[in-house]
């Protein structure tokens, strides 16, 4: 039955009850989505690379170098017949063609069955090594849940739109414990409207989300750093390293963008996909950190555990691999890889400028970079922010510096694209 209509503006007792229960419900739902991902794609990880405890990272070097080509052989076989077919289905029923959470956000219906489908290949494929992001499973499967819900509780179009984009912020929230992120990646990104209307329920879906998801999913940050200080020359790295943050990431944006528009469309797949991820593992016999998500490269930087060549290095490979993976047809994200690769840029910008001006810790310029990044290939500084200071768990005191250089990265990014629209370039 559908909810009773606030009449002539005014909420009804029973509107509200029904909307807070189903608000919760796309909270709840999203965090058991986000903490099956999470268990999913860690159990694949250790199936795939043989160790028990510790790390993705360091059950790579536990692992015989060769288990890393064997799995993305595996994985780029998998991920190339699963997609075919799933395309090839949706060409042919359009009503079951995958359907993004973005297009569901703009009023399309996602099918269950082919949502279901891609993200549990996104999961199958990252947590056997494919260099791309796993957070856009756990989106979709939270906006696909929020959607089903909106339908059986009968709300308005303009409540189903903003639980949709409230269901994939809170799956997001989820698999990665950060309810703040989350939230704003919802209102900011998807709904694009800052509003009691959107601001209350994505607050409360994604902290429900994380809430049910700790039962699985670590309740500590990401990646673990000391506490960062803002400095002199950290202020200073930040305003010269902001454009040239932002021209690296724009590059990136446009070589992902263009791998996306030229991926294999029909049974080529099957053939440039394989090629591809086996690509990837041979590199990373010699590179390990490029595999997965983006988290292993992510903790070698902020840790600047290995000498920073090395991690330039791989911070470079990385990005080519992540491009190579969009390329071959592979569906995912590029939040953590992004975050990684920026912060892979940050400590090795961080390090020369130290040699000229010493005095700050070199994660400070990992997280610099990381958030700069972020925001740009996001095209959404504020939840780049957040979401790069609930990964690393730092507080306030690195605030300045950071938006400092994220304001200097967008800036050159807006300026960028809009050249590249207007064709002024």
């Amino acid at each position: 039955m559908p909810p009773e209509r606030p009449p002539a503006g005014r909420a009804t007792p029973r509107w509200l009850v029904r909307l807070v229960v189903v608000t919760a419900l796309v909270g709840v739902g999203a965090g058991i989505g986000g903490g099956l991902v999470y268990l999913g794609l860690h159990t694949l990880q250790h199936l795939a690379f043989g160790y028990s405890e510790g790390d993705f990272y360091q059950g790579l070097l536990q692992a015989p170098p060769v288990s890393r080509v064997v799995a993305l052989a595996v994985a780029g076989v998998v991920g190339a017949v699963g997609w075919w077919l799933l395309r090839r289905w949706g060409r042919r029923v359009p009503a079951h063609a995958v359907v993004s959470v973005e297009q569901a956000v703009g009023g399309r219906r996602m099918p269950p069955f082919a949502t279901l489908a891609n993200a549990a290949l996104q999961v199958v494929i990252v947590g056997l090594g494919a260099s791309i992001g796993r957070e856009v499973a756990p989106r979709e499967i939270g906006a696909l849940w929020a959607g089903w819900l909106a339908e059986r509780a009968g709300v308005s179009a303009r409540e189903r739109r903003i639980l949709i984009a409230c269901g994939a912020g809170a799956g997001l929230a989820a698999v990665y414990n950060v309810p703040f992120g989350g939230a704003v990646f919802a209102v900011e990104i998807l709904l694009a409207e800052v509003s009691f209307a959107t601001v209350l329920p994505a607050f409360a879906t994604s902290a429900i989300a994380a809430l049910v998801a700790r039962v699985v999913v670590p309740a500590n940050p990401l990646y673990a750093l000391p506490p960062l200080h803002p400095t002199a020359t950290v202020v200073v790295f930040s305003l010269l390293a902001g454009p040239l943050v932002g021209f690296a990431a724009v590059g990136f944006v446009r070589a992902a963008r263009f791998a996306q528009n030229h991926r294999p469309r029909s049974w080529t797949i099957l053939i440039v996909m394989p090629v591809t991820f086996i690509a990837v593992g041979i590199a990373a016999l010699w590179l390990p950190a490029i595999l997965g998500n983006g988290r292993a490269l992510g903790q070698l930087a902020f840790a600047a555990s290995v000498p920073v060549v090395v991690i330039l290095v791989t911070t470079i490979v990385k990005a080519g691999s992540t491009i190579a993976t969009i390329g071959a047809g592979a569906a995912g994200g590029t939040l953590t890889p992004s975050l990684a690769i920026g912060a892979g840029l940050g400590l090795a910008g961080g390090a020369a400028w130290s040699l000229l001006w010493p005095g700050a810790a070199l994660p400070a310029f990992a997280l610099i970079g990381a958030a700069a990044f972020l925001a740009v290939t996001m095209r959404a500084p504020l939840t780049a922010l957040i979401l790069a200071m609930e990964f690393t768990g730092q507080g306030t005191d690195l605030l300045v510096p950071v938006m400092l250089c994220v304001a200097g990265a967008v800036a050159v990014g807006y300026l960028l694209e809009r050249t590249r629209v207007t064709g002024v370039a």
